[in-house]
């Protein structure tokens, strides 16, 4: 199923930019004290895995649009804070995944209790109609975008005794 692409309105581009200068504002605070450990970045490979579920390293690596390489040092410092796990693929046991760890999970969820409370605070200034058309169209931005609403979320996974992985880097300094 292809992606059916349209004429370009200049007009939407800027007021998106806009608004994601005040949504990047909200989602750094709303990490509150985790954003003195976690990046923005870091966040957001929390917020796939606790969307998507335990991932391959490639797949995640496909999903946040960077290289494995780079997803690998991620993962390396989100293992170390205790964040993620890595663990053998069950189905393959050549294959290492990653998965969103009980403390990672608690990053997020304390996020986005934040961040909805900043985004019913602004929406409040506005009329119900208003609102309405806020939500419908960022909806279907977002849809666009391949974003997972969080009421279609997995629920938080109780931890496993499968196989761990150490960190590649385990033992060295923290980078």
């Amino acid at each position: 199923m292809g992606v059916t692409e349209h004429q370009l309105d200049e007009t939407a581009v800027d007021a998106v930019l806009t608004a994601s200068r005040t949504l990047i504002a909200m989602a750094t605070q709303s990490l509150g004290a985790a954003a003195e450990d976690t990046t923005i970045a870091q966040y957001r490979e929390l917020v796939v895995l606790a969307s998507r579920g335990p991932q391959r390293m490639v797949d995640l690596a496909t999903a946040l649009n960077v290289t494995p390489s780079t997803v690998g040092r991620m993962c390396d410092r989100l293992v170390r804070k205790g964040l993620i796990r890595r663990h053998r693929d069950r189905a393959d046991r050549r294959a290492v995944q990653v998965s969103i760890t009980a403390a990672g999970r608690l990053v997020v969820d304390q996020a986005t209790r934040r961040r909805r409370a900043l985004i019913g605070g602004i929406l409040t200034r506005l009329p119900a109609e208003q609102q309405r058309a806020v939500a419908g169209a960022l909806q279907v931005f977002a849809t666009a975008a391949g974003e997972i609403p969080d009421s279609q979320w997995p629920a938080a996974l109780q931890e496993d005794t499968t196989t761990r992985v150490e960190p590649a880097h385990a033992g060295k300094g923290r980078r």
